[in-house]
């Protein structure tokens, strides 16, 4: 028999999670045919089986999350056999190292979490409580961290341990983060953690705009006038090195709202291309991403980011700057509001806008530019 590994699925992924098995227990397939197909922060994909041979073992279930090098499937027959004899007949050498960069990748999942254990203990160790409710708290899988203590001294009394319990129950079963959804979170956490974020807010007056505008359109040309006002907001910024790579293209991530989670797709040179070319590649970009067909390679490396969150509604945000990106831009909805024309008062359209930067790496002013170009060219007929 031999054992079949999550392979590594490129773009730096270090987990998946199973979607679903093409074969079944005792099944033979043929090398090639489609195995399973696991669900990544980026995409679905499906891959196909290493080798010719009998499944003897499936080594996960739907909605399982492995990580790269984990178990996957048990091959058995004569295929599998020789597959076998060939890894036995491998030299010592050999042998030693492949045992080594296995012990290696599982010694790092399980120092993570050994981390992580430690830090939950330094956190529970931290809060007051006598040793019978600790055992309760773990009997009920209430985190004593997480409860508001009552008694005496700001210690956690029985009474406060159950009433958590009892607000868990209340409150349903813990639902995991899969998918785009749990790489959302992860990223999320880490623009919190690096970076530092300013948001500036203003309103366009577009009552000039002709029926049917195509509203995303504008925004982006008008990021493009922003960035040729203010190149340090098309830009990369490296923590590390405490340095920033001004760049001449400008791809724009383009945030698009799903079911499964959030998603940004990259828009490649928006600055060189006409509206019809940009028209086709944003469906082209939307319809995969509807689809979770979109490739990998075609969701990194954008230089700043656009949220058209007006599409659905509201008005002003403090959208999320991802790292290394230092900017992203949020469009809220079009609403008619009173204005003041010629000292009379007039009913115009208005597009709120909202601009987050990082303050490492932009300053106030080149920010205020950014938008005040934004904000021209928004203002000119379409």
């Amino acid at each position: 028999m031999s054992t079949f590994k999550l392979p590594d699925l490129g773009e730096g992924l270090v987990e998946a999670e199973i979607v679903e098995w093409f074969v079944r227990v005792g099944e033979q397939i043929e090398r090639d045919q489609p195995l399973v197909s696991v669900e990544t922060d980026k995409a679905i994909v499906e891959i196909p089986s290493p080798q010719t041979g009998r499944i003897e073992e499936l080594l996960g279930d739907a909605g399982d999350v492995m990580h790269v090098g984990d178990p996957l499937v048990v091959f058995g027959g004569d295929e599998a056999r020789g597959q076998e004899q060939r890894t036995s007949a491998a030299t010592p050498k050999q042998r030693d190292e492949s045992s080594r960069e296995s012990t290696t990748v599982v010694g790092e999942v399980r120092a993570g979490e050994e981390v992580i254990t430690e830090k939950a203990a330094e956190v529970s160790r931290g809060v007051r409580a006598t040793p019978a409710v600790r055992a309760l708290a773990r009997r009920l899988d209430v985190d004593l961290a997480a409860v508001t203590p009552t008694g005496p001294g700001d210690s956690i009394s029985r009474n406060d341990v159950q009433r958590a319990a009892q607000t868990l129950a209340d409150a349903g079963p813990l639902e995991p983060l899969r998918g785009v959804r749990r790489a959302m979170a992860r990223t999320m956490t880490r623009a919190h953690s690096e970076v530092v974020p300013v948001t500036v807010s203003d309103d366009v007056d577009v009552e000039c705009w002709a029926p049917g505008t195509d509203i995303t359109l504008r925004l982006i040309r008008s990021i493009v006038a922003g960035c040729r006002a203010e190149p340090s907001l098309n830009a990369w910024y490296d923590g590390h090195a405490m340095g920033r790579r001004l760049l001449e293209k400008v791809d724009l991530g383009i945030a698009v709202d799903s079911e499964d989670g959030l998603f940004v797709p990259v828009l490649r040179d928006v600055g060189n291309r006409d509206a019809q070319d940009l028209r086709r590649g944003l469906d082209a970009l939307v319809a995969d991403v509807k689809a979770r067909s979109i490739p990998g390679e075609e969701m990194r490396g954008y230089t700043i980011t656009l949220s058209n969150f007006g599409t659905i509604a509201g008005r002003y945000s403090d959208p999320v700057v991802v790292p290394p990106t230092v900017a992203i831009v949020g469009a809220g909805k079009i609403r008619p509001q009173v204005v003041a024309v010629d000292g009379k008062p007039s009913v115009h359209r208005i597009l709120p806008l909202s601009l987050s930067f990082d303050h490492r790496a932009v300053t106030g002013g080149e920010a205020a530019r950014f938008l005040a170009a934004m904000m021209a060219d928004l203002a000119e007929p379409s």
